[in-house]
């Protein structure tokens, strides 16, 4: 299966262009005009175009990947994924939770809810403009989420998510039949090898360790679906967090990048 680039060159509502600099030919650049009192509605374009493009990638038999400053937009993909009749399992890998509800969060940042937003708790803006029902937390395998805020420990501790807090544990264990869909948070990467995120979180796996967890769950021949969230490109001023992060966003991509004959 080939791949289908899109770039959402946004974190949020806002416009991130030094992202735009990884477009290659025949990427897809998700930018669409923004409308709406608040985050959550004005970001609903960007997901509803998000959600189209991948939809139509996997009729066309192309493996989407999606490239986008937060997670917010793990929203549209499934929403595609949902509409071209596929209901995988979630592969979260991320530094953080991301499970917060507005009751929970000591921030009150939005891009630190979209898994919970997914199971059905807390904001559901986004979900409800797409059209996208919740999705059952035992599909949903989060790994690593080394810093969680005490609320939102509690909400996946007290739901069905399969919460792997060592990403190798993914070589053993048994991931069924049902398609993936791996959502790639960057800040997981040990800031030793990728700094350049906005929510440093010290620790975690070094990118060595998670290239073989990639490059398995590649071989499984079961990703239809593949999302980044990327570092922050205004804080890589050696390029080194770029480098890292794309090399192993390549190893993810191995079944797909040989077909492809790159």
């Amino acid at each position: 299966m080939k791949t289908q680039f899109i770039l959402t060159p946004y974190f949020l509502d806002q416009p991130l262009p030094p992202l735009e600099a990884l477009a290659k030919s025949g990427w897809f650049v998700n930018h669409q005009p923004l409308s709406g009192t608040d985050v959550p509605s004005r970001v609903v374009a960007l997901h509803g175009a998000l959600a189209h493009q991948v939809a139509a990638s996997l009729r066309a038999n192309r493996l989407p990947v999606s490239i986008a400053g937060d997670c917010c937009t793990t929203i549209g993909v499934m929403a595609g994924l949902q509409r071209a009749g596929i209901e995988p399992t979630l592969i979260w890998f991320d530094a953080h939770g991301d499970f917060n509800t507005w009751e929970t969060t000591p921030s009150g940042f939005l891009g630190g809810m979209p898994l919970a937003m997914l199971v059905g708790l807390g904001e559901q803006t986004m979900l409800h403009a797409l059209g996208l029902p919740p999705l059952a937390p035992a599909h949903i395998i989060l790994t690593d989420g080394r810093d969680l805020d005490p609320g939102e420990q509690e909400l996946i501790a007290g739901c069905d998510v399969v919460h792997l807090r060592d990403p190798l544990q993914l070589l053993d264990y048994d991931l069924g039949d049902r398609p993936l869909y791996v959502h790639f948070d960057t800040d997981i990467i040990n800031p030793l090898d990728a700094p350049a995120m906005s929510y440093v979180a010290e620790g975690g796996p070094r990118a060595r360790a998670l290239a073989p967890v990639f490059r398995h769950l590649a071989q499984t021949g079961q990703i239809v679906a593949v999302s980044f969230s990327a570092w922050n490109p205004q804080l890589d001023v050696d390029g080194r967090s770029q480098e890292t992060c794309m090399q192993l966003l390549h190893e993810l991509l191995l079944a797909a990048d040989a077909e492809d004959g790159s």
